[in-house]
Formats: C-alpha cells, sequence, structure tokens
C-alpha cells in the first residue's frame, strides 16, 4: 500500500474518532450507538481503500455493497438497546400519557402512581450529575412530546440550557418548589442557597406524591381514581420504609452517628435518620469536602476543615458516592493520614444524585434508600 494510501486511511480513521468521542459526550454515554457506528464506519472506509490497491475495480462496488449490508446490520442490532427500544416506545403515541421526569428518583415514583395507563422517560440517566446537566441533541423534542414533565427544582437543574428549557416550559411541575410553598420551614440551607436533596429524606420525599396524583389526575381524569389509589400505596410503603430506616440508623450510638461523604447531599438525611430527637445542632453530625453540587476541585482549606472536623468527632470512614469522583475524598484521607489519623474510604458507595443500575440494590427509590442505610450502619458500628 502506497504512504498517501496508509495517511489517507489514519486520517479517516483519526476523523472518525474525533467524532466517536463527540457522539460519545453528546450522549453522556448513555447509548453506545455512536461508538459502533464510527467503527463500523472506520472500518468500511478503511477496507475501501484497501481494495482500491489490491483488487481490480470491478470487483470493488460489489465487495463494498456486500460489507456494507454487513455493517448496516450490525448497525441495526446495535441500535436495538434497551435505551433504545425504551425511548421508540415512549415516542410513539398509543393512548397513555407520556410523562418525562429530569431525576431518577422523580421518575421511580411517577411509574408506580402512573402504572400502565402512563410512559416515562427520565431526562438524565445513569449517573451524570443532575446539577450540571445540559441539553443534548434529542432532548427538545423529549420535552415537545412530553404531555407531563416533573423536576426537582430547588436549584438542583441548573444547568443553563435545562433551567431555560424548565423555566420557559408551560407542562412543568417543580416538585421541590411546591413544597417549598407548602411549608418553607421544610427546605434547608447550605451558604445560603437552596438544598435541593429532599429525596435523601423518604418521609419529607412522600410529600411529592400528592402533587404528581392531582398533575396525572388533571391530564387523565378518566383514570383518576387509579392514580389516587396507587398514590395511597406509593404513600404507606415509603412511610414503613422511613420508619425501618430510622429504626434501624438509631441503633448506631449516637457518639458514631457522624457521617462524612463527598459532596454535601447528605443533609435531609442525617436530619431525618442521624440526628437525636430536639437535636439543635443536628448538622454537625454530617460533613463532605465538595459543596451542594460535586465541583472535584477542593481547596487546601476545604480539606483542613474536614479533617478537623474527622478528628474532632473521632471518624474514621468517608463514604464515597455512586456518580461523583473520589478524587476529593483521597486527598483528605492522604491528608489526614500524613497528620497521623486514621482515616480510610468505605468499601461501599452511597447513592445520592442517581440510583443503581438495573438489577443493583439501588435500582429503585426504596432500595437506594435503604441500600444507604444498611451500607451506613454497617460502617459506623465497626
Amino acid at each position: 500500500m502506497t504512504p498517501s494510501k496508509n495517511a489517507e486511511i489514519k486520517t479517516l480513521c483519526m476523523n472518525t474518532e474525533t467524532q466517536r468521542r463527540k457522539d460519545a459526550k453528546t450522549q453522556r454515554g448513555e447509548n453506545s450507538f455512536g461508538q459502533r457506528k464510527s467503527f463500523f464506519l472506520c472500518a468500511l472506509a478503511s477496507l475501501r481503500l484497501c481494495v482500491s490497491v489490491f483488487i481490480p475495480s470491478v470487483f470493488v462496488s460489489l465487495l463494498i455493497r456486500s460489507v456494507s449490508f454487513l455493517i448496516l446490520m450490525g448497525l441495526c442490532s446495535c441500535a436495538k438497546s434497551d435505551d433504545v427500544n425504551q425511548f421508540q416506545q415512549w415516542m410513539t403515541p398509543n393512548g397513555k400519557l407520556k410523562v418525562l421526569s429530569t431525576i431518577a428518583m422523580i421518575d421511580d415514583l411517577v411509574k408506580q402512581v402512573g402504572g400502565e395507563y402512563i410512559d416515562t422517560d427520565t431526562l438524565i440517566k445513569g449517573e451524570l450529575d443532575p446539577h450540571s446537566y445540559q441539553l443534548v441533541k434529542g432532548d427538545d423534542e423529549k420535552f415537545a412530546f412530553a404531555d407531563l414533565i416533573f423536576y426537582n427544582g430547588l436549584g438542583l437543574e441548573h444547568g443553563p440550557s435545562l433551567q431555560q428549557r424548565l423555566l420557559n416550559d408551560k407542562k412543568v411541575i417543580p416538585l421541590g418548589n411546591l413544597i417549598m410553598q407548602e411549608d418553607k420551614a421544610l427546605i434547608l440551607h447550605h451558604d445560603r442557597q437552596l438544598d435541593p436533596h429532599i429525596w435523601m429524606d423518604v418521609a419529607l420525599w412522600a410529600k411529592t406524591v400528592p402533587y404528581i396524583v392531582e398533575a396525572l389526575s388533571t391530564k387523565d381524569p378518566s383514570h383518576a381514581d387509579e392514580y389516587r389509589k396507587n398514590g395511597t400505596k406509593l404513600i404507606d410503603s415509603m412511610r414503613q420504609a422511613n420508619k425501618e430506616i430510622k429504626q434501624e440508623l438509631q441503633t448506631i450510638p449516637s457518639s458514631k452517628r457522624y457521617l462524612v461523604t463527598t459532596h454535601d447531599a447528605f443533609s435531609y438525611f442525617t436530619r431525618a435518620y442521624l440526628a437525636e430527637e430536639g437535636e439543635i445542632d443536628w448538622q454537625l453530625r454530617c460533613a463532605a469536602p465538595e459543596g451542594l453540587a460535586p465541583e472535584s476541585q477542593i481547596s487546601t482549606t476545604d480539606i483542613q476543615l474536614i479533617i478537623d472536623h474527622l478528628k474532632r468527632y473521632n471518624i474514621h470512614v468517608i463514604f464515597p458516592e455512586s456518580n461523583v469522583n473520589k478524587d476529593s475524598i483521597r486527598k483528605v484521607v492522604q491528608a489526614g493520614n500524613e497528620k497521623g489519623l486514621t482515616i480510610r474510604i468505605a468499601d461501599i458507595q452511597l447513592y445520592a444524585d442517581a440510583m443503581g443500575k438495573p438489577g443493583s440494590d439501588g435500582d429503585s427509590y426504596l432500595k437506594m434508600m435503604r441500600h444507604n442505610a444498611k451500607a451506613i450502619a454497617s460502617q459506623l458500628k465497626e
């Protein structure tokens, strides 16, 4: 093969790889179809150049067409992923309400209330950060097609493009904002910012269910009775889970009931399950090197504050979170150990801003909360 052909193949593959990375970034890792497509296209481009050198042109067209057919079949097969099928089903008119939720913790409740009468989809999938999520290709179509859109609010979804879309769409229901309107005392603040992580308190999160029931019933009054029944059943199960979680965590001695995590997502959890009854300074029972939104970059001051907290309350374990980089807590552990403290990162992760993968012990809202309770109890009792 001539040097020019080699260079051309290299250039084509580099360009395709660049596109593959762009596709992967755009889809945020949720759909490998773009990546596989790029691989197939790179292979086809390389084959086309190779055969043009070694095979007479009369056979080139037939060979390329045959290979192209096989590649097309591969692409079609790749496209039949669970995510693609779910999205196609959601976009298909079938007489059901089409409901879009920004985060999985909302979607899980909506599914249980709506049952067989709705189709649901989640905007921010997997382990993506809801604090910084920006709209990507296809999201505008989801907003346009949805009959109802539920979002957390309280400043959670503050990526500029998503925030702007939520503010301007008349189909949206801001669940957290509605709870705050109901009772401002329920909502916490951190450094003068609203803390959006209300789902970390099951009893508080259950207060969103009536708003979900009301929205679905208003949009689809013919099934209002079913929505109300499902909502009542869901609230009962959440109250029971809330009771069990509190009982489990209150078995931890008060002197050990201190929680350090990657970012400030566990204040509601601490108030509900780790604090003593009537405790005024319960906020001292939780700390994190990163703020309300994961920042990755922390200062030496941030590290020292956490080390001082660990030392003051005799804390020896820091909990990682499923969708947050561990770099910040690794820095804390390293600095603490250098100062003579015994600190470790827990060998089990907590769920905060994202639920677990399908089939995991965090793949539903209540399962994720029960997982957190068991993980924390097992580590803090040591």
